[in-house]
Formats: structure tokens, C-alpha cells, sequence
């Protein structure tokens, strides 16, 4: 699970934790990303320790919650690095191919969906499942306690409704994923270059 803020009381981390909570009452086993102290993206080698956990977990997960707030109409450059830490491979590893992805986003005013819809077209792109549910909080700071707990409301509501849909999601697709990302292009492109290889002029 990403978030994408470093205040102090970040409420996309806080509606990440909520959300972390009720996946991990259906069964789920969950973690999630602190983004403090990762680069900017080529801004340090791939060893660096953030950057090594982040990929690590990215690898590691089934699927994916994303979550931002919105700023200045648009995902915070936060979320946006962690994501660009990730690569589309890494050797014969795909750390985001064919696995489900949710997105969320808290809103300081009034309800929009530019971070989400942001975030889906990094999903695509990343060649994940982003599920059809989704999560945009508006005035997030009057739907948590002081305990920094969601409030019951049907932004709450919203919450299960998505996590329990990324769940359903990630079942269908988890023992089908190979069959969902093989693509032509790939295979007749790793045939070329067998043919390349085992049928050389000299050696």
C-alpha cells in the first residue's frame, strides 16, 4: 500500500491505514510503504535502502492500493516517485504485471477524482488489473477522530465496498495472471531472437 503525503497527519495515510485495517479483517496480509526518506527518482542508485524496500514490497504483493491526496488538481509528486521507483521490469521479473490495483484519494475541499483518475492511467500503464471501484474522500478532515480512525460514513462505506472488490479481484485473477499478461508481441519476439541465435552464419 502507497500513500502520498509526509505531513504529520497525512490523511491519505490515515484513510491507508483505515483501509489496511479492513483488508486485514478479510484475511488479507498487508503492508505498507513509508515514503519518507526514498529519493527522487535517479536521484540515488537502485541500492539505496528505500528504493530496495519499495521494490521489494512491490514484488512481494499480489495487488496494490494506491493513495493521494489531491493537489492542485492532480496526484502528489510523493506517490507519483514511489511509483516511478518501479520498474516495468527487472531482469525476468515484472513487479506490477497482471497484479490488481485499487486507487484512492482524499479530497481538502469538495469531492473530485483527478488523483484517481491519474492514478488509473499509471495502473494501465503499468500493466496492472486497477479494479472498476474506487475511493475519493472529500473534506477529509472532518471524517477523522482525533485517534486519526475513519468515521462511519458512506465515504466509509465507499472504503470496504473497494477493498472487498480488490480482494474479490485479486482471487479471480491470481492463478490466471500468466494467461492474462502472455502476449503475442513478446512471444514472437523471443522466437526472433532464438532464430537469431541458433541459426548464425559464423560463430
Amino acid at each position: 500500500m502507497l500513500y502520498g503525503s509526509l505531513r504529520e497527519r497525512s490523511y491519505s495515510k490515515l484513510l491507508t491505514l483505515e483501509a489496511a485495517q479492513i483488508l486485514e479483517a478479510m484475511g488479507a496480509e498487508v503492508k505498507v510503504f513509508d515514503p519518507k526518506d526514498l529519493p527522487q527518482p535517479d536521484g540515488a542508485p537502485d541500492s539505496h535502502p528505500k528504493v530496495h524496500e519499495l521494490r521489494t514490497l512491490a514484488t512481494w504483493s499480489e495487488g496494490m492500493v494506491w493513495c493521494s491526496p489531491e493537489r492542485h488538481g492532480a496526484m502528489t509528486g510523493i506517490l507519483k516517485s514511489q511509483i516511478d521507483w518501479i520498474p516495468l521490469s527487472v531482469g525476468a521479473v515484472r513487479p506490477t504485471q497482471g497484479k490488481t490495483l485499487a486507487v484512492m484519494e482524499v479530497c481538502g475541499g469538495s469531492q473530485s477524482f483527478n488523483a484517481v483518475n491519474q492514478m488509473r492511467i499509471l495502473g494501465r500503464w503499468m500493466r496492472m488489473i486497477t479494479i472498476p471501484n474506487q475511493s475519493s474522500v472529500a473534506k477529509a478532515f472532518l471524517e477523522f477522530d482525533e485517534a486519526g480512525r475513519m468515521k462511519p460514513s458512506a465515504y466509509y462505506d465507499r472504503v470496504v465496498d473497494v477493498m472487498e472488490e480488490l480482494i474479490k479481484f485479486t482471487l479471480l485473477t491470481r492463478d490466471v495472471k500468466p494467461y492474462l499478461v502472455d502476449r503475442y508481441s513478446e512471444r514472437s519476439e523471443s522466437a526472433q531472437e532464438l532464430s537469431k541465435r541458433v541459426n548464425q552464419t559464423s560463430i
